[in-house]
């Protein structure tokens, strides 16, 4: 989160489930990692960016058709580097209003608190 309360998106690339839709950049926990620890090497590994602080924000599961998820999020408002795609897949700061869309169906419910942990209410 920068800290005009921009939040980054990425755009799913082809190839994947959902491609075309957007949503917060992350990534699968390899097995023994720790979910900061794959954050970390999420961000690195798709975007460049080192993490240097991040806090636990809140866990959300949600059933898709191909899968079910558990998803960890983290507000990291420190790091090192430009975001910028490493795997081909769009990014975007967006703020008050998203002007992306599709966003991933996980990811709609997360909007709303997202609101209220930037704006208040």
């Amino acid at each position: 989160m920068q800290a005009n309360g921009d939040v980054l998106l990425a755009c799913r690339p082809e190839g994947k489930p959902y491609a075309g839709y957007w949503e917060f950049p992350g990534g699968k926990v390899e097995p023994g990692e720790s979910v900061l620890a794959a954050l970390k090497r999420e961000f690195a590994e798709e975007i460049d960016v080192q993490i240097e602080t991040a806090e636990p924000w809140c866990c959300v599961e949600h059933v898709y058709p191909h899968a079910h998820v558990r998803l960890h999020f983290f507000i990291s408002r420190e790091w090192h580097g430009e975001p910028r795609s490493l795997e081909g897949q769009a990014l975007a700061w967006q703020g008050v209003a998203f002007a992306v869309e599709p966003i991933l169906p996980a990811t709609v419910p997360l909007l709303e608190w997202l609101d209220r942990l930037r704006f208040g209410g």
